[in-house]
């Protein structure tokens, strides 16, 4: 036979009691031996009712006294009051509960517990319908013959443990039946912290499993646990928590650094997400029970998402609230640290990808400012190999909406570009700087005294057709980047601010990914300031200034290039970094641009070209190396509608057809060849 559990501390407290008092009922009445009993008021009923409320709480006192079995229970009463309950004890200690609330609370959750103890309630009222926990009932029940007072301002209804039940008009009332809150009954009888009306919107996070992890910022860590040190010491008059407002993008490890400051403070973490807690009505019902469940926990709250939150239900609930934005937030009376997440350097990404894989961290991927969270995923897929976390990085750098800019493809290496040595040069030293920025910047220290200098940006200026995109497409290949063309007609918009909000979506797609970024005719956006005449030319300033500010800060790699260097801003240059002169191409360099224009064989091997003569082409025409290429193409579409190999007369003809196109009309006779 299996022998049933002991019953909780409370319920034998409760039972005790319920069983004290039918006694001193039935002693009244079966003073009255009234017949009718039940079945109407009697006499005696309302004698007793009446009579003086002193004399009869004398009279109950008497009988516990001196009737044996009464006493009897009074001394099992006083053995069961004095026995351990750490459920109450947390309840009581957590929500600063007196013994009426404690009380109270019990008489509430047993009928719970034990659903047959509502019959025996029912009996104590005189009332089978009033099978529920009421004020009256607990003032009978555990003595004192004090009423018990649970209105509005108990704080059995400020940390909404019970309620009153739904439907009376007056919920105060002593005959008002009381419902305890599933958080408060699932805490007593099963020692667990659940809250069913935001079951799913939080999470309790090992603090243990964060200490494992490397911390990034340890200097703001220190901050943070100085700061809560300095404050959090009981001596502040404001009833708001402590908050420290964690501002960085999504991924960037604000819930890792939340974790790693309370493990620090020894303490719990509760984690929620802040949309889910505003959705729909009741944020701030929510919130409050999710306060009242990190009370419980011992636990600060980290609340991510929370630009926008009302976290005033909070105040006088937790000690300390985390939040996690992606821009400051202001709240008044609060007292908070606001902490600004950098990114991650080279190094602490190194250390990071260590802790989450034994593979080696591609050299590729360490150029790549990526997110705590985005490296966990990387890291996830690099088992698959290096073709995958290239893919992986390049599904980062392309989240951007594709008509903001597009990706250009890579065909051509330095071999395919015809340059001066002084632009050659120039472009040499671009490329150095960008694979070397991290090199110099973080290991060399220079970041301290150039902090907006990590990022690298040129002017390619120069006519149309001298090479300027090309020269991008070589560097892009050489540097092992992507290049994304910026899409002038995507980004700029009549309404006032959207050019602003399109901008900045490019820079911060593209500063952390690597890429270079490429804006094609870039005085259309970074053009002069106007003399302000009317409000659209005060706001095309602002988009202008704008654009000033955002390229400064950019830590990406830009490539501007522009074809009217004279239009564009005399600030916005000075910020360059380089500015390289495209010039149109000199007798050499147009020799050069023919002959790799014209190749002598078909792939296959065959003669292509009949007698060309490349230094009367070079010395008598001068093109750029868009139109020598366009010349050539033209020449060869010409020779094969003919049957025949490419001629000088073909390309002369493909060439006076591509000079018109610039206004420059060529008479036969004046490049040297027969009429």
């Amino acid at each position: 036979m299996t022998t049933a559990p002991a019953a909780p501390p409370f319920l034998t407290r409760i039972r005790l009691r319920a069983e004290r008092r039918v006694l001193w009922m039935r002693k009244l009445w079966s003073a009255a031996n009234d017949p009718a009993r039940g079945l109407a008021i009697s006499d005696g009923d309302v004698d007793r009712i009446l009579a003086d409320a002193a004399a009869v709480d004398a009279a109950e006192d008497a009988f516990y006294r001196d009737d044996p079995a009464a006493r009897a229970l009074t001394a099992n009463i006083a053995e069961a009051d004095a026995a351990d309950d750490h459920a109450f004890d947390l309840l009581r200690r957590t929500y600063d509960l007196g013994d009426a609330d404690c009380n109270f609370l019990a008489l509430c959750v047993a009928a719970d517990a034990d659903p047959m103890l509502r019959r025996v309630y029912g009996y104590l009222h005189d009332d089978a319908t009033l099978g529920a926990a009421t004020p009256w009932l607990a003032t009978m029940l555990f003595g004192g013959h004090e009423p018990v007072a649970v209105g509005p301002g108990s704080p059995l209804m400020r940390w909404r443990l019970a309620r009153p039940a739904d439907g009376y008009v007056n919920s105060w009332g002593a005959a008002t039946p009381w419902i305890a809150d599933p958080f408060a009954t699932t805490l007593v009888l099963h020692r667990q912290l659940h809250d069913g009306v935001i079951a799913h919107g939080f999470e309790l996070i090992d603090t243990a499993a964060a200490h494992a992890l490397p911390e990034l910022h340890p200097e703001a860590l220190r901050d943070a646990a100085g700061f809560i040190g300095a404050l959090g010491n009981g001596h502040r008059t404001s009833n708001a928590p402590l908050e420290i407002e964690l501002v960085a993008p999504a991924g960037a490890g604000k819930r890792t650094f939340a974790a790693q400051l309370c493990d620090r403070l020894g303490l719990n973490l509760i984690a929620a997400d802040a949309a889910a807690l505003q959705a729909g009505d009741a944020a701030g019902e929510r919130l409050l029970r999710l306060g009242r469940l990190a009370r419980a926990a011992r636990a600060a709250l980290y609340l991510g998402g929370a630009d926008t939150l009302d976290l005033r239900p909070l105040d006088g609930s937790v000690a300390l609230v985390i939040t996690g934005g992606d821009v400051p937030r202001g709240r008044a009376g609060a007292v908070r640290k606001s902490i600004r997440l950098p990114r991650l350097d080279r190094e602490a990404r190194r250390t990071l990808w260590s802790t989450l894989t034994p593979l080696p961290m591609p050299l590729e991927f360490a150029q790549w400012a990526l997110t705590p969270g985005e490296i966990a995923g990387i890291a996830a897929v690099a088992p698959a190999g290096a073709g995958e976390i290239a893919a992986a990085c390049r599904d980062i750098g392309q989240r951007a909406p594709g008509e903001l800019f597009s990706p250009l493809p890579l065909p051509y290496t330095c071999d395919d570009i015809v340059l001066s040595p002084t632009v050659r040069r120039h472009l040499q030293e671009f490329e150095d700087q960008v694979r070397l920025r991290f090199a110099v910047m973080e290991e060399w220290g220079f970041e301290r005294s150039h902090p907006a200098a990590r990022g690298v940006s040129a002017l390619f200026a120069g006519p149309s057709g001298t090479g300027k995109t090309m020269a991008a497409q070589v560097m892009a290949r050489t540097l092992g980047m992507d290049l994304y063309r910026v899409d002038l007609a995507g980004v700029v918009n009549k309404y006032i601010g959207e050019t602003e909000k399109r901008l900045k979506v490019i820079f911060d797609s593209c500063e952390r990914a690597n890429v270079l970024l490429f804006f094609d005719e870039a005085d259309a956006l970074f053009g002069h300031r106007t003399q302000v005449k009317d409000a659209h030319d005060r706001f095309a300033n602002i988009e202008v200034d704008y654009l000033l500010q955002r390229m400064e800060q950019f830590d990406g790699i830009a490539v501007l290039a522009t074809n009217r260097r004279s239009d564009l801003d005399k600030a916005f240059v000075r910020r360059l970094r380089f500015i390289v002169d495209f010039m149109q191409p000199g007798p050499a360099e147009r020799r050069e641009l023919w002959r790799r224009a014209l190749p002598e064989t078909t792939p296959a091997g065959e003669p292509l070209l009949d007698d060309i003569d490349f230094e009367l082409l070079a010395s008598r025409l001068a093109m750029t190396g868009a139109d020598i290429k366009l010349s050539a193409l033209g020449a060869a579409f010409l020779a094969r509608s003919e049957g025949a190999r490419i001629a000088m007369r073909h390309v002369l003809a493909a060439a006076r057809r591509e000079m018109t196109k610039h206004g420059v009309e060529l008479r036969p006779g004046d490049l040297g060849e027969t009429a």
